[in-house]
């Protein structure tokens, strides 16, 4: 069975594409914490996948064939876990960013945490570069701390001076990239930390940053229910799909850089074709999403929602749930 593979082929066709996903629709749902969860991510090789809550734990689960089984729970942070990040070629460790003023280092291997740095603020948003070297952090106050990844030291701040949303690194781990309130996307030096360029991409907030696993695009999501696809050299606008009617609070690019899902308080994710800008597919969903991740090598994605527990529905559910996997 194809499915059963770590790496999948990637479908060229889009007629093709779109009668793979017909047939590989089914979401499973898991219970990974007593309340919401932020934040989902998988490890560089896919076999694991991380949440973080608002319940202060991350939950570590094992990708098996089909389905997911949970390994652990880590627990340290004393607020809640409002984003994680994983190392993009070391598949044991995992980094999370924690409204406690601190961020964790957690290795799944060991089951242990690795580090705990203390930062200024409450820390919203967190990039590990691609190299591995560096990991970036903003907190509510729109200050980024940079942590050295061989020490886990903070080696330098940046106070900005605007509304700080999302954070992010191209490919090759020289340029950093934020988000912010005015709709426009900062582009950095790093480690020089030299504005380079200021795009204006949204008229709104500009939210969610998102870079392509290829190095050929990065996206941002905004406020005004629009995401826009970049090409990274250039730095031109290709497209911008506007099937969204809410603002976008997560995106996330497949394997090969192909689809494109994005993510608000629609009830439903976009999966969206880089290439063209058409719908692919869509996940219905039955409230807000805050999270959405594609696997590194296949065509899952893992999600997170606002749900609540039936049947009053009242009390957060902390379920992760998983999509596009085959009806068999």
């Amino acid at each position: 069975m194809k499915e059963s593979k770590q790496t999948q082929t990637p479908i060229e066709d889009l007629a093709e594409l779109r009668s793979y996903f017909a047939s590989h629709n089914v979401v499973r749902e898991y219970i990974a914490h007593s309340s919401k969860v932020h934040s989902v991510g998988w490890s560089c090789d896919g076999r694991r996948l991380a949440s973080g809550s608002f319940d202060k734990s991350v939950a570590i689960f094992n990708l098996e064939r089909n389905r997911l089984a949970q390994d652990f729970i880590f627990k340290g942070h004393t607020g809640s876990v409002d984003q994680l990040c994983w190392h993009a070629s070391h598949p044991d460790l995992l980094s999370t960013a924690s409204g406690d003023k601190s961020v964790r280092i957690w290795d799944t291997r060991s089951h242990k945490c690795a580090a705990a740095i203390s930062t200024k603020g409450e820390n919203i948003n967190i990039a590990w570069s691609p190299s591995g070297a560096t990991i970036a952090v903003g907190n509510k106050e729109d200050l980024v701390s940079f942590i050295d990844a061989r020490n886990y030291k903070v080696v330098v701040e940046e106070q900005f001076n605007f509304e700080v949303n999302e954070i992010s690194w191209n490919s090759t781990s020289d340029l950093f990239f934020l988000t912010n309130g005015l709709g426009c996307v900062h582009i950095l030096t790093y480690p020089g930390l030299e504005l380079q360029t200021v795009l204006k991409a949204h008229p709104g907030t500009c939210i969610c940053i998102e870079h392509d696993p290829t190095g050929r695009y990065f996206a941002t999501g905004s406020a005004d229910a629009l995401v826009s696809l970049w090409d990274v050299n250039e730095l031109a606008c290709l497209r911008v799909f506007s099937r969204l009617e809410w603002p976008v609070r997560t995106l996330s690019f497949s394997f090969d850089g192909r689809l494109l899902a994005s993510a608000s308080e629609d009830h439903i994710i976009d999966i969206g074709d880089t290439e063209t800008g058409e719908k692919v597919a869509e996940i219905p969903v039955q409230a807000a999403t805050f999270t959405v991740a594609w696997h590194p090598s296949r065509y899952l994605v893992a999600f997170a929602c606002e749900d609540k527990e039936p049947p009053e529905r009242k009390r957060d559910a902390g379920n992760v749930k998983l999509w596009g996997l085959g009806s068999s």
